[in-house]
């Protein structure tokens, strides 16, 4: 890898990084040695970007940082494309379109000999046939999520019975065939999910949540954790039993 090169992958590593990054790790995954890290680190102190470090806690990149536009490698320009292709296949109108003006943007932004990355691509997202149409905006579910609004929802579920609930919408999971809205209920005071083809109605309201989207997510994804736990014991539990009785 050249130096420059490795100059720049340092900083989007540190970039990416919730956590202060030791020089062991970067020097893992820039395949070099450790001595070569401190020395690039310097390198890149010198010329004024932001890193700092601290011995045995590791560098981070102070917040604000910016590099100049659209240096991208090749594999993350494949990378971005194969993720734009799945999104204008799967994603909601809106987020279609702009799937579509990203690739354009990063066609015409990209020099000459990266091009074919992009008009021939190595690689390919699939296009879904069978994906349900929504019954509901799902531009403006987005828009509440950010924003940490409730949504007033006519729900009707596989068994065919209608119901209206007020959700805390928390985030949308694009399947192959169907997009679903994870939010807490306020019916049922527990997270739910809820398929956005079986939804009958929805209406962004004004009031906002008791707490910040993040708090949000971050409870939905421990109960998540939590529950995937649970089954993977009862699944253990079942298949110890199942043992047992075939020795018996």
């Amino acid at each position: 890898m050249r130096r420059a090169d490795r100059l720049f992958q340092i900083i989007q590593i540190l970039r990416r990084a919730r956590r202060p990054v030791t020089a062991d790790a970067l020097a893992e995954e820039l395949e070099t040695s450790k001595r070569t890290v401190y020395r690039d680190v310097a390198d890149l102190m010198a010329q004024r970007v932001p890193v700092r470090g601290e011995a045995g806690v590791g560098y981070v990149l102070d917040q604000g940082y910016d590099l100049p536009p659209l240096m991208l490698t090749p594999d993350e320009i494949e990378a971005a494309v194969l993720g734009a292709q799945w999104v204008a296949n799967r994603g909601d109108p809106a987020l279609a379109r702009a799937a579509q003006d990203l690739i354009a943007k990063i066609s015409a932004a990209i020099p000459e000999r990266l091009r074919p990355y992009i008009d021939a691509p190595a690689l390919g997202a699939p296009k879904s046939w069978k994906l349900q149409p929504d019954a509901i905006d799902m531009a403006q579910v987005r828009a509440q999520i950010h924003a940490g609004r409730k949504i007033a929802i006519h729900y009707r579920d596989e068994q065919g019975r209608d119901s209206q609930r007020t959700i805390w919408p928390v985030t949308i999971g694009y399947h192959d065939t169907v997009r679903m809205l994870m939010a807490w209920c306020e019916l049922r005071q527990d997270f739910r999910s809820f398929r956005a083809d079986r939804a009958t109605g929805a209406e962004g309201l004004e009031d906002r949540y008791p707490e910040r989207p993040a708090v949000l997510r971050a409870k939905w994804r421990r109960v998540m954790e939590e529950r995937r736990a649970e089954i993977m014991t009862w699944k253990a539990r079942e298949a110890a039993e199942a043992e047992a009785e075939g020795k018996d």
